[in-house]
């Protein structure tokens, strides 16, 4: 499914993109997977009405997590994003130790209907069930057929450290590989896809083990807009306490959603 003879005779090019990307590293790959086999995956995928657990700070979301249920294709896509020559692959393309979550934790297809958005945010950085799996990746497969920018919903990213910040187109068979860290916020605006239409997305997630963890572990930092309501700033100001605190009585949601 995926082309990894075009990424194996890119290697040194994509790393170099990779690296010397700004705000911070990321790279965009275009025709990531065969495209007929991705059609066919995409003709597939039903209407998700399974709703994102990021409703405070989303809207209109939806997501499978187990994507690979769906159909022959999606399942050999997850199957390839797991494999041990993919992981080479992101390992040389970021020069670090890099693989992929072969059971896609918090990951999965998602769904964004009419009005959808999300707001900036960090993602959480220690797997909750790995302990010493620290988060370097996010591998963002986007399925937006004929997508214009004026449907918007294109992938915006920010460097928390010096506030510069980018916004990435999303149309169909677009790979973003984007760096996890402590300073790099993404979102997206609210879209205007026409009715019927779904901003659509596959999220993978990829790991480096730590010997010793080197930052607090968090659940997901949000930083809602500025005009967003005083309750809902308070909220993302305590949501790392709130949902740990759930966990600690509860158990994770996410782990429990595979």
């Amino acid at each position: 499914m995926i082309r990894f003879d075009y990424l194996e005779q890119n290697l040194e090019n994509l790393r170099i993109q990779y690296l010397t990307a700004q705000p911070f590293p990321h790279l965009v790959i275009d025709e990531f997977c065969e495209t007929e086999k991705l059609e066919r995956a995409y003709a597939h995928i039903p209407e998700l009405n399974n709703k994102s657990r990021d409703y405070a700070f989303a809207n209109n979301k939806f997501e499978k997590s187990n994507y690979k249920e769906i159909c022959p294709e999606l399942k050999e896509f997850y199957d390839d994003l797991s494999s041990e020559r993919f992981n080479k692959i992101l390992s040389f393309i970021t020069a670090k130790k890099t693989f992929v979550d072969p059971k896609n934790f918090g990951g999965g297809l998602h769904q964004g209907k009419k009005n959808s958005f999300l707001d900036m945010h960090l993602d959480f950085n220690y797997h909750p069930l790995h302990k010493n799996w620290y988060r370097e990746l996010n591998l963002l497969l986007y399925l937006n057929k004929d997508w214009k920018p004026e449907y918007k919903g294109g992938l915006r990213i920010k460097d928390l450290r010096t506030n510069e910040e980018a916004e990435i187109d999303v149309p169909f068979n677009r790979m973003i590989i984007q760096q996890c860290a402590p300073y790099s916020l993404h979102g997206y605006d609210m879209t205007n896809f026409p009715e019927g239409r779904y901003r659509t997305s596959i999220a993978t997630y990829a790991y480096q083990v730590h010997e010793r963890l080197i930052e607090t572990p968090r659940t997901t930092d949000w930083f809602p807009k500025d005009d967003a309501s005083f309750l809902k700033k308070q909220l993302a100001k305590n949501y790392n306490f709130l949902v740990q605190t759930k966990n600690k009585f509860f158990g994770s949601a996410t782990a429990k959603n595979q």
